[in-house]
């Protein structure tokens, strides 16, 4: 188990003049805790190792009830300040397939260390180890709070790009002019919808530790950065309900454009029934079996009974068309 641990976890050190990355063959070589001169950055994929969280919680001289949160797998979203760092917990969508799956991240910071425990191998956060190995920006001259601010925000850009790109491929699918009340276009609407709940729920999500992050307070940790996050989940938000709105229209034109075509159906059957009952009616009297029936015998009653049916089913198409009907 440890060997696995190992192979998952990396370190990156740096300050304002030096950027160092490494791995481990041995647990206790790591120690990232007590980097005096710059931040230190370590990650890990998989947060089932239990065991090998202990060991560096101890070694690196940790809260202790760190042991504790990371012993649970599952966690909602929590920002818990303890001793001299934060212990931050989060659901981040998955945006690299159309399945929009969900994966469990858990920060563990201070102002001169971050600890990123991430469920699932993934590379959200490539662009900051380049901008830290090529010195870019101001990265290297800020703390781990500063670090802290980037994945975050890195894991929102994300969300927008990924939102964007779904919304210009559905763009013209679920163009106004193509609505089509049909089985496999409202199975397109419900699908974008559902998607359209996952980002929004992974955003709130994202905005909630931000929130709590704006209100945590520990020596050499600056909450200023985290305003900026807050909007542009807000921004994110709007921009997701906004497209529900639109969803929900469409979907309420498919119900009336449904609606409209059965009350012409609909029409066209009560006008024909009222045309033909009369007929129906006539038809029935003289088809009775009883003997005395005086128009039976009327050498031109047949023709007078078909004239009559014929003023009738005029008589019936002159009023609908007169009240516009048809």
């Amino acid at each position: 188990m440890e060997n696995n641990f190992l192979k998952n976890t990396s370190l990156i050190s740096y300050s304002v003049n030096n950027h160092e990355k490494k791995s481990f063959t041995d647990i206790t070589s790591i120690n990232f805790s007590e980097n005096l001169e710059g931040v230190s950055w370590l990650n890990t994929y998989g947060i089932k190792f239990y065991d090998d969280y202990k060991k560096v919680v101890h070694q690196n001289k940790l809260d202790d009830f760190l042991i504790k949160l990371l012993g649970d797998e599952e966690h909602s979203n929590k920002v818990i300040i303890l001793e001299n760092l934060l212990f931050i917990t989060t659901r981040v969508l998955i945006t690299t397939n159309n399945k929009l799956n969900s994966e469990q991240m858990i920060f563990i910071v201070s102002k001169d260390f971050l600890w990123s425990i991430q469920e699932k191998p993934g590379d959200y956060f490539a662009w900051i180890r380049e901008r830290l190995q090529g010195n870019k920006g101001i990265i290297r001259k800020k703390k781990a709070d500063y670090l802290l601010f980037l994945i975050l925000e890195s894991l929102i850009d994300n969300y927008q790009e990924t939102y964007q790109l779904n919304a210009d491929l559905n763009a013209n699918k679920l163009n106004a002019s193509n609505i089509n009340p049909t089985p496999e276009f409202t199975s397109l609407v419900e699908k974008r919808k559902q998607e359209l709940f996952n980002f929004k729920k992974a955003t709130i999500s994202l905005k909630d530790t931000v929130i709590k992050l704006e209100k945590s307070q520990i020596p050499g940790f600056n909450v200023k950065y985290f305003s900026e996050l807050k909007e542009q989940t807000n921004n994110l938000i709007s921009n997701i309900d906004f497209e529900l709105q639109e969803l929900e229209s469409k979907i309420n034109l498919i119900f009336s454009i449904q609606g409209h075509r059965l009350n012409e159906v609909m029409k066209t059957l009560t006008i024909l029934s009222v045309i033909f009952i009369p007929l129906t009616f006539l038809a029935g009297i003289y088809g009775m079996n009883f003997e005395n029936i005086p128009e039976l015998k009327f050498k031109y009653g047949y023709f007078i009974l078909l004239g009559i049916m014929v003023l009738v089913t005029i008589g019936a198409v002159w009023y609908f068309r007169r009240k516009k009907w048809f």
